[in-house]
């Protein structure tokens, strides 16, 4: 495993998957702050209508768990968000390609959000009131990512704060176990959901495959195809059998739709 404390400021390649990730959140921020700048009220219900908000979610607002964590408030919160995002998603890009660091973030994000709608609706069926907090940013990618590191990576050593020499594996629990006691806080919405987006990203790393989500897919929609074919192909062969004992002839064909009684150096066989 490579080391990365030796050199603490000394960040990924920005290329690939990290690139677009950081360029997507950081001109989201940008056409934000210049909305805010010609009217602040405009600004304020866009990003409240595009962050995650359960009881917003539940009345129609299906669009919030892809869009909260493009919504960032705070210039040191942003960059301190888009610098754990270049650091980490540049790292497994260095071990993955794009597409699986791709998914990886997306499903952590989703994951974050539903963990937030899931204890929205625990408080409603068990009679306690969470505190309504807007959910944004991309902290639960991050966790997702941070995570990942952790299993994947975890006996790589990272600078904490560029100050702390620490494990991944100990990174990342020390972050789960903060986010545990703000469960007991006024903050237990976010943490949960902060936690839920960690679940995510294990639940990837562990079951996603090697080649990633979208490789997989394009094999299983192949591999669909290829079952239709060999279908028409089989009931194709049963008709054709059919017609031939009609003409006196008797054809077989094997389970793949494969004529099996011919001889394959006969070029007439068909004549």
């Amino acid at each position: 495993m490579r080391r990365i404390g030796s050199t603490p400021f000394a960040f990924p390649g920005f290329t690939g998957a990290t690139r677009q990730l950081v360029l997507l959140n950081l001109c989201t921020y940008f056409a934000l702050l210049l909305i805010r700048l010609a009217s602040a009220p405009a600004a304020s219900q866009l990003s409240y209508l595009l962050a995650f908000e359960p009881s917003k979610f539940f009345h129609g607002g299906i669009w919030q768990p892809f869009t909260y964590s493009f919504v960032h408030f705070g210039l040191l919160e942003t960059l301190f968000e888009l610098l754990s995002l270049w650091f980490l998603a540049g790292f497994l890009e260095g071990f993955h390609d794009a597409n699986w660091v791709l998914w990886l973030y997306g499903v952590s994000v989703l994951g974050t959000a539903g963990a937030a709608a899931l204890i929205d609706l625990a408080g409603g069926v068990f009679g306690f009131s969470p505190a309504p907090i807007p959910l944004y940013g991309c902290f639960g990618g991050i966790f997702g990512l941070l995570v990942a590191i952790g299993v994947l990576y975890g006996e790589t050593e990272f600078l904490l704060f560029f100050v702390i020499g620490m494990k991944a594996k100990y990174m990342a629990i020390i972050f789960g176990l903060i986010a545990i006691a703000m469960l007991f806080g006024e903050q237990r919405m976010y943490a949960f959901a902060e936690l839920g987006g960690a679940a995510a990203g294990l639940l990837y790393v562990r079951s996603a495959p090697r080649r990633g989500m979208s490789f997989a897919m394009s094999e299983g929609w192949y591999g669909l195809r290829n079952r239709y074919y060999r279908w028409k192909r089989r009931r194709t062969a049963r008709k054709f059998e059919v017609y031939m004992r009609s003409q006196g002839r008797t054809v077989r064909f094997d389970g793949e739709g494969k004529r099996i009684d011919e001889d394959p150096n006969d070029k007439t066989r068909w004549n």
